[in-house]
């Protein structure tokens, strides 16, 4: 399981960290742009959002193999040409042009490698039974630890090497996860006879009626937490006056606490099982966002939103675990793809809602969000309770 999974895992984990958060910062690096470099982030992620629409149909009919390193692959060419690009002026290629390109081809070749890995994933939590939970816990707990060091790894790269040293680890990275995945007889090969894409992940998702109601219930709650990230910046600075880092702070506690909370979901479902902990998650969850919502200071910030992101690790645990043994082998990939769509929807309205309405407002959006929060992972967590597909 180290060697098959997680090892390629990590590398292209932290290919994925570095190409979200390292790629925005040599925007910042080459243009002086805050305009561009809002473009460049929306550029980066509707690729993104397309790739779930058509990557787990190409894992399903194609394999996990092939599908995670060509896109690896793709993605260090396409890193390494950037490169050379931005250290050859003379042939002609503005650097902005250059950086500009590079956000949206690799955003969705990262997507690709992403569902890959997580097909190859769920195939082996299903191999491991009882114990999917386990290997879930430490698939989730290597993203965030890798989304942790990612920006810091980014800035310091680009501060003290260079644009070309980042780019270069970045492929480095990249090529490193393509070579590590093994040869597995056991991995998803391809070759399904039956139907891939949206309209299958559709399908599988309504004759999963707790996996829908699960999803249903944490789509609701990234709403909330959703309008909080993209929030949290005008909170901070505009009302607290405190500064930009003490807002990126926050976050850094958050994935702390979530750290913390998957290592304990993993010890709890194996005592209580997997409803009682995620019951109890989403009620941590909801609680939390509730009180944000009445919070007037940065310590209470800091702490609610740790006690908000630990719910959600929790949560988040219980999805893939979910997810892994009642998805069947042949359309994992694209109703992964799908659960995942459906997931990150509302990060980017939260964002146009942020920017639309008034910043005293803000706090009212936040307290209905966390009431609908509220009500929709109770629903879920009722109705999951009464489905006899739910694993104990």
């Amino acid at each position: 399981m180290f060697r098959s999974v997680y090892l390629p895992r990590s590398a292209d984990g932290a290919a994925f960290a570095m190409t979200t958060y390292g790629i925005p910062l040599i925007v910042v690096a080459t243009t002086r742009s805050a305009t561009l470099t809002g473009v460049v982030f929306a550029l980066e992620w509707l690729p993104r959002l397309v790739a779930f629409t058509v990557a787990g149909s190409l894992v399903d009919r194609h394999g996990v193999a092939r599908i995670f390193r060509t896109a690896c692959v793709g993605r260090a060419l396409v890193v390494l040409l950037a490169a050379l690009l931005l250290a050859a002026p003379d042939v002609g290629v503005p650097a902005a042009v250059t950086v500009m390109a590079l956000a949206p081809v690799s955003g969705f070749l990262t997507e690709c490698s992403y569902i890959a890995a997580e097909t190859a994933g769920g195939e082996a939590s299903r191999t491991a039974g009882d114990q999917a939970h386990r290997v879930q816990s430490v698939l989730l707990a290597i993203d965030q630890t890798t989304m942790l060091a990612g920006p810091l790894v980014s800035g310091l790269l680009l501060e003290y090497g260079g644009l070309a040293l980042m780019l270069i680890t970045l492929a480095a990275l990249s090529l490193l996860a393509a070579t590590l995945l093994p040869d597995n007889s056991a991995m998803p090969s391809g070759d399904s006879p039956g139907k891939s894409g949206v309209r299958a992940g559709w399908g599988t998702l309504r004759a999963l009626p707790a996996l829908a109601w699960l999803v249903g219930g944490l789509l609701v709650s990234n709403t909330a937490i959703a309008l909080l990230q993209a929030a949290m910046p005008v909170i901070v600075v505009t009302e607290l006056g405190r500064s930009s880092a003490d807002a990126g702070f926050i976050w850094s506690a958050a994935a702390v606490a979530s750290l913390l909370a998957i290592a304990c979901a993993r010890r709890a479902i194996d005592r209580w099982g997997l409803w009682p902990v995620g019951a109890t998650a989403a009620a941590i969850a909801a609680g939390a966002t509730l009180a944000v919502a009445q919070a007037d200071t940065y310590r209470g910030y800091v702490l609610l939103i740790a006690l908000l992101m630990a719910g959600e690790g929790g949560l988040t645990v219980v999805l893939r675990t979910l997810r892994s043994h009642l998805i069947p082998p042949e359309v994992f990939g694209s109703t992964l793809s799908l659960t995942i769509l459906l997931l990150l929807v509302p990060f980017p309205l939260a964002g146009l809602l942020v920017a639309a309405i008034p910043p005293g407002q803000i706090g009212h959006a936040v307290t209905v969000t966390s009431l609908l929060q509220a009500l929709g992972l109770f629903t879920a967590f009722a109705r999951l309770r009464t489905l006899r597909t739910t694993p104990a």
